[in-house]
């Protein structure tokens, strides 16, 4: 019995080892090791803290993005929906409570209703996840021009400011809130039934839907969830920059969808992790930091970027073939 025990032990934590979150922490730790070598001050504490706060901020948007690849779709409005929450925080900053949190409340409304909006084009009209949300990214462009034009707008909202320049105990406040989300986010995925609702839609919408399973408000519930987390985004990314301007959320919505691969989590749905998520953020943002020490164009960490999504994307194919 004991050796049986033992056995099926070391079966588990063989598992664990060979998971892909696992690897992606062992990937992150490595680099980090022979960066350190390569490069002098790359090892220092207060780089590698911030080289994690700027994880956070892909880490909030690739909360919102693992939830809705687990049910089978994805967003791709994540960017625009994070230049959205940067963008129209500051002027609504003027015009309500000087503590900013009203401000900041309703900007979440506003992030959540639009990933309603597209949970809705889903689940309701029955449009691709991918054309739906592709087209609210350009609804939303076009509006954020119009309102905003070309000019950026500060912020002036002290809550703000402290989540993006606050050190409690030398730990970053955009830090500290990633934290908050992630187990949330773990909670809500592995202990609840929201979260089975979604494995079990990815896995089979057909045979969830005949299991009982409601399809329309699971969609509406990932959708909403995925703008309530790059709103959450964007509150972060205009705190740390100071101020919002159209476009400032665009390089997350391939480093979100890079992360959710990279941790594990299958493009098809129904497969994953966001303990592999966090990492994966962690890993991309130390791939870019490597490219900006060696010096080398914006045009390389496209293609790395590029060449990494694409490579994962086939990992992932077939290891859903295999199951």
């Amino acid at each position: 019995m004991t050796a049986w025990n033992d056995s099926a032990g070391g079966k588990r934590a063989l598992t664990v080892l060979l998971s892909r979150p696992f690897l992606t922490v062992a990937i992150v730790a490595a680099v980090w090791i022979v960066a350190s070598f390569v490069s002098r001050g790359f090892g220092a504490y207060g780089h590698l803290r911030y080289l994690v706060e700027l994880g956070a901020v892909i880490g909030l948007v690739a909360a919102g993005q693992t939830f809705v690849v687990i049910a089978g779709g994805i967003d791709l409005s994540v960017a625009a929906i994070v230049t959205v929450s940067a963008v129209s925080l500051p002027l609504l900053s003027w015009q309500v409570d000087p503590t900013g949190i009203t401000a900041i409340l309703a900007v979440l409304v506003l992030t959540t209703a639009i990933g309603l909006v597209n949970g809705l084009g889903v689940a309701l009209l029955r449009v691709h996840p991918m054309i739906m949300t592709l087209a609210m990214a350009t609804f939303l462009q076009g509006l954020l021009i119009i309102i905003a034009g070309g000019s950026a707008v500060t912020a002036e909202n002290p809550l703000v400011h402290w989540l993006g320049n606050g050190r409690p105990a030398g730990i970053p406040a955009g830090v500290l809130l990633w934290v908050v989300v992630s187990a949330i986010v773990l909670t809500t995925m592995h202990a609840t039934s929201l979260g089975a609702r979604i494995f079990a839609m990815g896995a089979n919408p057909l045979a969830a839907a005949l299991s009982g399973v409601p399809v329309t408000s699971t969609t509406l519930a990932v959708y909403g969830i995925s703008g309530l987390c790059s709103g959450l985004a964007g509150v972060l990314v205009l705190g740390m920059n100071g101020q919002g301007y159209v476009g400032i959320g665009d390089p997350y919505l391939l480093a979100s969808i890079a992360a959710v691969v990279l941790g594990g989590t299958s493009i098809l749905g129904g497969l994953g992790t966001y303990a592999g998520t966090i990492p994966g953020a962690i890993l991309l943002v130390t791939i870019t930091a490597l490219i900006t020490v060696v010096n080398a164009s914006p045009g390389w960490r496209s293609i790395l970027f590029g060449s990494l999504i694409l490579g994962l994307l086939l990992l992932s194919g077939r290891e859903q073939a295999r199951r």
